[in-house]
């Protein structure tokens, strides 16, 4: 089964890989607003992170990776977030569907595709469709070849985040016309594949997360992954995925805070009745401006907080796995997602507030903060977060399984 195995990234402990994060967000955030600005791909900084080892921190011992908890993961998401958020986003999926491999893939599919992770794979993503009853609703199906005993797979997806940089795209798809959900790993590549490049929203504009369309692209046994299963018993896939949602919001919070302070340190003029009152002589010593950026510092410590409480729930139930740690784990993330979402959107449009007039300029792009924030939050909406916390504090209800939770 197999392929690009010749070279090897390198294996990172959790102290490595926080680190090796840091110096690339170093990196990837000269020149984030220009990328943002003119729509440029990152290309080269996501080629960057696969050669770092850092989306091989999940790949489990057996298979010769670090397999780093998921609250390291979160860290280094965070971080990367922090300087850029498509670039912290661009992965998600990859390490979403890692962790569908370790929990369905058989022993032989499980070795093969890590050892593509840990020879620089990048994987995609290819699940949602546009059009459908709702957003677990798929029509992506793959049939039996009348050639051979292999499969055929069909379909259009869309926010296929990743997948225009992907060595390998995971298709969610119905095995048989109404079957079961499987896993369909496809090479980006391979005949039949195209991804198209007509992602146009308004904010995380270099994600690149439009079409992939899939036509008669020919897959064997030995590729296809059972995912109708994931949730059939206790498991942390569904809190693992919005973990990576929540730091990637809590990055841009943080990134949102920063650039209004600096913005107002350097550039602002202070308001004239706060130098006759106060005789303050620069905007930062206005007390109403101080007060509003230690109201958004308390905004993005919280969310930073819940986001790191989160992740050592997660760590927690998958050491020892039951219905009511994996609860524990789905409750704590919901509660951090819920948080950096209103968080990352509030501060983002604050630092308008704080800022002043100049900071609206296009030149200064500060708006693609709040645009990123915006657009990202829209994922899956919060309200059912607070929704399902509220019945468990109510009742003791437990929450659903499922991806979006």
């Amino acid at each position: 089964m197999s392929l690009m195995t010749e070279k090897r990234v390198p294996v990172l402990s959790a102290e490595q890989a926080l680190a090796e994060a840091s110096r690339l967000a170093e990196s990837f955030v000269v020149g984030a607003a220009v990328r943002d600005r003119e729509r440029i791909l990152p290309v080269e900084q996501i080629d960057q992170l696969a050669a770092s080892g850092l989306l091989a921190i999940t790949v489990p011992a057996e298979f010769g990776g670090p397999e780093l908890p998921f609250s390291v993961l979160a860290e280094v998401i965070r971080r990367i977030s922090r300087a850029d958020p498509n670039i912290g986003q661009i992965p998600h999926s990859h390490f979403v569907y890692v962790n569908q491999l370790r929990l369905q893939g058989t022993h032989e599919q499980r070795a093969a595709l890590f050892g593509e992770v840990l020879a620089g794979a990048v994987l995609g993503n290819a699940q949602s469709e546009v059009g459908t009853k709702h957003i677990r609703d798929y029509r992506t199906t793959l049939t039996r070849s009348p050639e051979d005993d292999g499969w055929l797979l069909n379909g259009t997806k869309f926010y296929c985040t990743g997948a225009l940089f992907a060595d390998w795209i995971p298709v969610l798809t119905h095995l048989g016309p109404d079957g079961p959900m499987h896993v369909a790993w496809v090479r980006r590549d391979a005949e039949g594949v195209e991804v198209i490049d007509d992602w146009d929203a308004v904010g995380q504009r270099t994600t690149a997360s439009g079409t992939a369309r899939f036509t008669d692209v020919r897959v064997t046994d030995a590729w296809i992954t059972n995912y109708a299963d994931t949730f059939s018993c206790p498991t942390v896939y569904g809190s693992c995925a919005q973990l990576l949602h929540a730091a990637i919001d809590v990055g841009i919070a943080r990134a949102a805070l920063e650039e209004a302070a600096a913005f107002v340190t350097a550039k602002s003029r202070p308001y004239p009745d706060a130098i006759s009152i106060y005789g303050v002589e620069r905007a930062a010593d206005d007390p109403l401006i101080v007060k509003a950026l230690g109201e958004m510092e308390l905004g993005v410590r919280s969310a930073e907080a819940l986001l790191a409480e989160a992740g050592r729930a997660v760590d927690a139930a998958n050491v020892d796995l039951s219905d009511e740690t994996s609860a524990a784990a789905t409750l704590a993330v919901a509660a951090a997602r819920a948080s950096s979402t209103q968080v990352s959107v509030e501060v983002a449009a604050r630092l308008f507030e704080v800022a002043g007039t100049r900071s609206a300029l296009a030149t200064e792009n500060l708006d693609r903060h709040w645009r990123n924030a915006r657009t990202h939050t829209l994922h899956d909406p919060a309200a059912w977060k607070v929704q399902h916390l509220g019945r468990y504090a109510v009742d003791g209800t437990l929450p659903p399984r499922h991806g979006q939770l």
